[in-house]
């Protein structure tokens, strides 16, 4: 074996090497800027009501550390709002969803304050059903619309479906 086909060979052995040391590093960092898992439930005071009584829903996001999402009120137009539409049977009166107060943190991606929420955010609705509505199990649809980000970014938005029973008696 002659000096230039082992130099050539070390060389090639190197850049391989390399390649798959900075690949593997670009990857992981990739991974690392990856829109965080968000945990969405809803429940419902009780799930039983009188026609003529109301009920009071919630929906809850853990939003893991290092994260966050944009409030309802987010105070640039860039930003995407956390939105909560409620989808209720005929008849069922909806109530205004009252959102969790917002805190406010300047991050790396804005040169203003931004409005968000962040660990456990909270929304809350009330339903009513009317005397005239039939008895029976009713189900509400929800669709819960957010933007989370860390410090450095903002992921593509989310939207998540769920459904409450709600049974009338």
């Amino acid at each position: 074996m002659n000096y230039s086909t082992t130099i050539k060979g070390a060389i090639l052995l190197f850049v391989a090497t390399a390649f798959l040391v900075l690949s593997g590093s670009v990857s992981s960092h990739a991974i690392a800027q990856s829109a965080p898992h968000i945990n969405v439930n809803a429940s419902l005071s009780n799930n039983k009501v009188n026609r003529g009584r109301s009920v009071r829903a919630t929906v809850v996001m853990e939003i893991p550390g290092g994260y966050h999402v944009n409030s309802n009120r987010p105070l640039e137009k860039f930003l995407i709002p956390t939105q909560l539409k409620v989808d209720a049977p005929d008849g069922i009166r909806v109530g205004a969803v009252i959102y969790p107060r917002a805190v406010l943190r300047k991050f790396k991606f804005s040169k203003n304050n931004v409005s968000v929420f962040e660990g456990r955010a909270t929304m809350r609705f009330n339903m009513t059903v009317p005397a005239g509505v039939s008895t029976g199990s009713k189900e509400v649809k929800l669709q819960l619309r957010y933007q989370s980000c860390n410090d450095e970014v903002c992921f593509p938005p989310q939207t998540k479906d769920l459904s409450l029973w709600l049974n009338v008696e």
